[in-house]
């Protein structure tokens, strides 16, 4: 098997098209055919089912498709890993981003990291909540960061940043009455929230809060960037819910925060990793991550993973 092999066969399982992965790999379908065919040889069983209409992959191939792709992002961290040493880096920690987690205590994280460490290259992936889980699981990111703590086995979650849940309202808007706006104000009004999908772990924790009140909200816009909330909000299309720093970091100047009545309700951002003993390297950004203080004077979070139904306090 080669790596040949492999790229044909992610190109085909891609497509589901044998003419459009030949012409994506730029050769003509008999080599990719062939190719195809010395796979399955190789492996011992069938990967697709071709018929003159359509071509699927086969229980064999899709379990096969599983692996492949990390094949290819483990080799291409083989090589970001020889080019930070060329380029003068004595280590690297990849770390992977879910949920819009509180951007002021990241980019605090990140100029702290490389004023105390700056031989160690620090690579960022942005990736939904389940794609985390699962790299961290098969050791292509060392650390993540997101709003969910229902992380699986074999992973840690510990509560690491606390922002303040508020409500994004327009200028002018009747709820800006109230310096607390009440739950069943707030949902007399279309809101936009975070796509579940795009934001697993912040949508959680949003609809926690949403389902004290026996009422159903009116969701204009499942949103997949906190950039276009505020820009509906900004518009008087809805009324927002996000962080106290995601509201701040958007710089709408038509955009008001109101907090929520009822207590403090705080988003939580959990530092997730796999069990065990880190890497030194691993162990001193961890310290550093707990010791950044949010800007809106909640401080960081204890490192005691606490019970799930406190994740947004009453």
């Amino acid at each position: 098997m080669e790596l040949r092999h492999l790229r044909c066969f992610l190109a085909v399982a891609e497509e589901l098209h044998f003419a459009r992965a030949a012409e994506r790999l730029h050769i003509e379908q008999s080599p990719l055919s062939r190719a195809i065919k010395e796979l399955e040889e190789d492996l011992g069983a069938q990967l697709f089912v071709r018929t003159t209409r359509s071509t699927r992959l086969t229980r064999a191939g899709r379990m096969f498709l599983e692996h492949v792709p990390r094949v290819f992002a483990s080799l291409q961290q083989a090589r970001d890993s020889v080019k930070a040493a060329t380029n003068g880096f004595h280590g690297q920690l990849r770390i992977a981003l879910s949920d819009g987690i509180t951007p002021s205590c990241f980019s605090a994280l990140l100029a702290l990291c490389r004023q105390e460490e700056p031989e160690i290259e620090i690579r960022l992936f942005e990736v939904p909540l389940l794609q985390q889980i699962k790299g961290l699981q098969d050791d292509l990111y060392d650390v993540g960061f997101a709003q969910a703590d229902e992380v699986g086995d074999g992973l840690i979650a510990e509560p690491v940043w606390h922002d303040p849940l508020m409500v994004a309202v327009p200028a002018r808007h009747p709820v800006l009455s109230y310096k607390h706006v009440p739950l069943d104000e707030l949902l007399r009004y279309p809101l936009a929230l975070g796509d579940r999908n795009a934001y697993e772990g912040h949508a959680r924790q949003v609809d926690r809060v949403l389902r004290r009140v026996n009422q159903e909200p009116l969701i204009a816009e499942r949103v997949a960037s906190f950039d276009l909330m505020m820009t509906l909000v900004s518009a008087g299309f809805a009324l927002g819910l996000a962080g106290a720093s995601q509201i701040a970091a958007s710089r709408e100047p038509s955009v008001i925060a109101r907090p929520l009545a009822g207590g403090s309700h705080l988003l939580t951002t959990y530092l997730l990793r796999v069990g065990g003993e880190p890497s030194d390297a691993l162990a001193r950004f961890i310290e550093r991550a707990f010791a950044i203080e949010p800007p809106n004077g909640k401080t960081s979070a204890v490192r005691a993973k606490p019970d799930p139904l406190e994740e947004i306090e009453p």
